[in-house]
């Protein structure tokens, strides 16, 4: 199929034929073409159709040139093309007239003792958006489970190198569950490459991102990642605690790339912090969502655990973790 505009070589031939004999009939051109007049009538259909050739008054057809031809083939199309510019012109006029409301606003929405509640994903993910986009100094994040989704860690590392490259201080706190998942290891290979630190630990509370140590975002339903809103903190005070939260637990966390820190013969730090929820009395299911682990893989480590203790119930290990000082801090 032919694009628009196209011309073989067998009508390029009948047209130049037409510009030396104007008055010849196609059964004419064809035969000094060598070609039969159904081929010659088919090539000037198609020149005609792109206004290179037109009926002469004396007969025959007329070759037009093809700067005349393409100015009134394209004309039309030209003149359409002019005015959807004007029309884009006046809508980014109208659009940037806002500017000034806009800045305004939003500088009433980042009063220092706000703390704004966003619903829903798309809204969600508009404010955090505009944080990226405004964000010059530092990001310090926490990420707990298994890591991001796959179309979660396409987004965020787009977001994150471009803020790297712009010369922003990035540091992202992991669980250690999260070195288990390629997709994150990946992932976290390709911040550290841009310059970004990444560490992992044990237990994160919740998500959080502290953007410019100004405005830190947590979710409203710290079980959910994403779909249940979140909390914009603009609040000095609570901003500090938040700010004094992340420094805990990054400051007691290994580099991501590091082997997970052992004590032998006591328990490993997964081990350590299981015990610790054990003596709490929690269950397996809610010691296996604060780890960001399975229930089965948190039921198989308490199992290990009072097989090595020799104790005969959770709390007995407990006891005997304690006093063996597994409880204290490793």
């Amino acid at each position: 199929m032919q694009e628009f505009g196209e011309i073989d070589a067998r009508a390029a031939h009948v047209y130049r034929l037409r510009v030396i004999h104007p008055t010849d009939s196609v059964e004419q051109i064809a035969a000094r073409a060598g070609l039969t007049p159904e081929e010659a009538a088919d090539a000037e259909s198609q020149l005609s159709a792109l206004g290179l050739l037109r009926p002469s008054p004396s007969g025959g057809q007329v070759a037009v040139s093809p700067e005349t031809a393409a100015d009134t083939l394209l004309a039309p199309l030209e003149q359409e093309i002019l005015e959807r510019r004007i029309s884009m012109a006046a809508t980014r006029a109208r659009l940037h007239a806002l500017s000034g409301d806009y800045l305004e606003a939003r500088s009433m929405r980042s009063a220092k003792t706000s703390i704004e509640v966003v619903e829903g994903t798309d809204n969600t993910r508009a404010v955090i958006d505009d944080l990226v986009r405004t964000c010059v100094e530092s990001l310090d994040a926490l990420v707990p489970g298994r890591g991001l989704s796959e179309s979660a860690v396409k987004a965020a590392t787009s977001n994150d190198l471009e803020m790297l490259e712009r010369g922003v201080k990035m540091r992202s706190l992991f669980q250690h569950t999260a070195r288990k998942n390629r997709l994150q290891v990946r992932h976290v290979g390709v911040l550290t490459a841009a310059g970004a630190q990444v560490r992992s630990t044990t237990v994160l509370p919740s998500r959080m991102q502290i953007y410019d140590r100004s405005c830190a975002v947590l979710p409203l339903d710290p079980s959910r990642s994403t779909g249940a809103g979140a909390a914009i903190i603009r609040d000095p005070t609570v901003l500090s605690f938040l700010q004094r939260l992340f420094e805990h637990y990054w400051d007691r966390a290994v580099d991501f790339t590091d082997e997970e820190p052992r004590s032998a013969p006591g328990p490993t730090e997964i081990e350590h912090d299981v015990l610790l929820l054990m003596a709490a009395g929690k269950k397996d299911e809610a010691i296996a969502h604060q780890l960001g682990m399975s229930p089965r893989s948190v039921s198989r480590i308490v199992a290990r655990l009072m097989e090595r203790l020799d104790a005969a119930s959770r709390f007995q290990a407990g006891a005997r973790a304690a006093m063996n000082g597994w409880l204290s801090d490793i």
